[in-house]
């Protein structure tokens, strides 16, 4: 999957750029029709949980947002992806809910 990275008041270094690739493309095992996304990680300067991870993704007919604080961008990582996760499966199952009824009529 497509990920555009913004790293906002700092420079990420590819190896958590490749975390974070590779955290969200497992959501593909989920729902294989995720189009694309945007990773957002800003460096906060007040309090212990001071970096934010914000992911969206677009899914063909809504988009998916989650945004978690941790003390690492890896937690707050796992925290965002298990968010998404959660929606994304509310999505398939509505999707499929509508697929049934459809086959009923």
């Amino acid at each position: 999957m497509k990920l555009q990275m913004h790293s906002i008041h700092f420079t990420a270094d590819q190896k958590l750029l490749d975390f974070i690739q590779k955290k969200v493309d497992k959501l593909e095992t989920y729902y294989d029709k995720i189009v694309d996304g945007e990773v957002f990680m800003r460096l906060n300067n007040t309090g212990v949980d001071n970096k934010t991870i914000e992911i969206k993704l677009n899914v063909p007919g809504v988009n998916v947002f989650a945004k978690e604080k941790a003390s690492t961008f890896e937690k707050a990582t796992d925290l965002t992806v298990e968010n998404l996760r959660r929606q994304i499966k509310k999505v398939k199952e509505k999707e499929m809910d509508k697929v049934k009824d459809k086959e009923k009529v």
